[in-house]
Parts: structure tokens; sequence; C-alpha cells
């Protein structure tokens, strides 16, 4: 009996049903987060450049990811477990159920409704390249048309800039991916963003291996920027990295700290191209990550840390490790020469270490760590931060001087009436 490729269909679309199950059903999706407080009045729309054809529930994002895959065809099925190839894809995404409209979306992004909110659903992953640990970008097809891909949308956005967003511990890969889907609705769909998806174990209670996955995926990621600044056209590669995600990016950005031979620092700085740098709720060694960033501190244009002492996440971490985390730091723990240079760093390099007070932010729980996400205030300052550059005075946060030298900044009571004014100012 012949058999047509008709009959394989139903089968195919059944694998593919149960492969997107296997994908996310295993984490609840991400969920449209609260509108920053800057975009919640109407007064300042994200949106207002959008163009006409991003304008829909439709959000692709993309993502370069160290994983492992069990199944590659007809949908890559990732696994926990690190891989030396890097694979390159687009992760699509559907904000809301079936007939949510644009006009829905973009009233929910501008408005301070509470209520349900609507979820971002994967609806595929295409994987487009792999690049193996000896293979040269340059000389692959697939990488030259992923990167054709990346520029053409940044011939189109009107930031010319790469936001690369790595995701915390506990992720499945809808997640890491969706939240960077998320954060570049918020950024008003113009920025190009790409999800660093490294191996996260999905379970709280290997965080353990989440981070050695997290330590072993450093290369990696430095592998990533750098071919980001060879390969693509982008005038800035930022980099936003939340939780255990801020070892990921630390270390990496370590990595490409030293010149290459011939090699000045100031050419280094220019071929990297390193913009902001954001780690929110970041779970990194603190004497680790200050080791780190001396290595990086004045390659990027801006480094901010925020910190929440009473983040419960944090608290554990510390206990789990035996150290403090930079996202709830005890400066004890540093010694004299990494003391100083943290306050040399907050006076002249553009390092900014932001102190959350759950007495001043409304909306912040004292033991938050999913802040970014959650809180108006602390999403508003960084989404104004990503958008604009500007110091934190230009943001409206007001510093406080420490008595042995350096500061850290905080969010003055008065942050709400501040900041949409500044903004609009910023807008005309």
């Amino acid at each position: 009996m012949r058999v047509s490729r008709s009959m394989f269909r139903p089968a195919a679309a059944l694998l593919m049903a149960l492969m997107l199950g296997l994908l996310a059903g295993c984490q609840r999706p991400v969920v449209l987060m609260p509108t920053p407080l800057v975009f919640a009045s109407g007064e300042v729309d994200p949106f207002a450049d959008t163009r006409d054809e991003l304008r829909t529930p439709d959000l692709p994002v993309f993502y370069a990811t160290n994983r492992e895959v069990l199944v590659q065809y007809p949908l890559p099925v990732h696994t926990i477990f690190p891989s030396p190839t890097l694979r390159f894809g687009m992760a699509h995404f559907d904000v809301g159920e079936p007939g949510f409209t644009w006009d829905q979306l973009h009233a929910l992004s501008t408005s301070a409704k509470e209520g349900d909110r609507p979820a971002l659903r994967l609806r595929r992953l295409d994987q487009l390249a792999e690049l193996g640990p000896s293979d040269n970008a340059a000389e692959s097809r697939q990488m030259q048309a992923f990167f054709a891909l990346v520029n053409r949308a940044l011939a189109n956005s009107p930031v010319h800039e790469i936001v690369v967003y790595v995701h915390g511990a506990n992720n499945a890969m809808h997640r890491g991916t969706g939240q960077a889907a998320q954060f570049r609705h918020f950024a008003g769909r113009n920025v190009v963003v790409l999800s660093f998806v490294w191996p996260s174990a999905e379970r709280l209670r290997t965080y353990g291996m989440d981070l050695r996955h997290a330590h072993e995926s450093q290369p990696q990621f430095a592998r990533l920027i750098t071919m980001l600044g060879e390969n693509t056209t982008a005038k800035k590669i930022d980099v936003m990295a939340y939780s255990a995600g801020a070892t990921v990016a630390t270390g990496g950005l370590a990595l490409l700290g030293t010149p290459r031979p011939g090699e000045s620092r100031e050419q280094l700085k220019e071929r990297l191209r390193l913009g902001v740098v954001y780690y929110a709720a970041p779970d990194a060694d603190t004497r680790g990550f200050v080791s780190d960033l001396e290595r990086y501190a004045d390659l990027a244009d801006r480094v901010t840390v925020t910190a929440n002492m009473g983040d419960a996440t944090l608290r554990l971490a510390q206990r789990h490790q035996g150290s403090s985390r930079i996202g709830r730091p005890d400066p004890t723990e540093l010694n004299e020469e990494q003391a100083r240079f943290l306050i040399d760093a907050s006076e002249r390099m553009g390092f900014d270490l932001i102190k959350l007070d759950p007495v001043v932010l409304p909306g912040l729980r004292r033991m938050a760590h999913t802040y970014w996400q959650t809180d108006t205030w602390i999403s508003s300052d960084m989404f104004t931060l990503f958008r604009y550059h500007g110091d934190p005075a230009a943001r409206g946060l007001v510093p406080v001087t420490l008595p042995g030298g350096g500061r850290f900044w905080e969010f003055p009571k008065d942050y709400d009436q501040r900041i949409v004014g500044l903004m609009k100012g910023v807008e005309r």
C-alpha cells in the first residue's frame, strides 16, 4: 500500500503539539507584567514610534542557547544539560488568547489597570543555525543568514542596539525567551532583543546544578557577545541579566576584558561596543563579581546593580553558597583593594548601585526577588535607562554619599511625580 504524505500530517501536528507541551507544560507561562510607572499614565507612550507591522499580539524574539537538544525537528526540544554547540533561532509568542487585539494590548501596556494580565504563549521555536565549538561564524552560511536577519531588524529600528537578556535559575526554554519577549514589548518593540538561554535545571532543588551550568556557560556567553560585535551592525550591545544570569554575564564579560595581542584598551572597547549592562537581583558571588567587574567596568557605558537587602531568594543562595550575593551584598567580605575599586567605579566609571527600600517603594515586598517584573517603579527606571541611557540623576534617582567615599542611589519618595515630567522633557 502506498502511503501518502497527507496521511502523516495529522501525526506531525500531534507530535508538534506534544513537543510544545513538553517545552512549556512544566512551568507556568510568562504573564504580561504590570505597566511600568513611566508609561502607566499614558503621557509617555513607549509605542509612539512602533512601526505598524509590529503593532500586533505576535511577539517574536531572537535566541541563542547552549542547551543540548533532545529532538531537533520538527520542533527543537532542549535538555537541561550544557552543549559545546551554540544554537540560534527565533521564538514566536502570542500575547493573550485567540482574538486578543493590539488595541487591547496597547491599552493594558499604557495604563495602571489592574486585574488579570494576558499570558505570553510560545507558539513555536524556529532553530535557524548552529555553531560547533571549532566552527567559524564567518564561514557558516547558516550563521551569516541568521546575522542577516538580526541586521535587518537593526536597520528597521530607530535605536540600532541589541539587548542580550540572560535569565535566572529554574527557567525552562519558554520562560527564558518569554521574559526576553516581555522586555522587548515594553521597550517599545523597537529594540532588537536576543535571549541567551543557558541550561537551567528548571527545579528549585537543583539550584547547585544551575550554578555549575551558569559558570560553565560563561565562555559561550563571551563567544556570543564577540560574534554579535563582529557580525552585526549594532551601535551598542547591551546586557540585561537577572538573578543567576548575572553569574553567566559577569563571568563572560570578564573573559572579554583582556585585549587581543597588539590591541589597545580603547580598541577593545570599540570592538565590543558594550552599552548598558544591567543586573537585576543579581545572584553572583559578591567578591567574584567585583573581581570580574574590575576587568570590564571601563569597557561598558554604564553598569548597574539593583540590591534589595531583604531579598529572601538571595538570602537562601548565600546560605547555600557560603558567601553573600551582589544583589544582597555584605561589604565586609571585600578586601581593601576591592572596596577602593568600587568607590572609584561609582565615582568615575559609570558603576551604579541602586539600593531598593521597601519603605519608599510602594509596590516592593520586603523579601522580593522578581521585582524587575513586578514592581512598577523599578521597571520604570530600568526601561528609562535602556531607552535613554541617562545617569541615575537624569532618571530621577537621588545619590547617597558614603562617609569613606563612593555612593549608591535610591528612589526618592516623590519619584512617581518626578519621572513622567523628566521623560516628557526628553521625549520633546
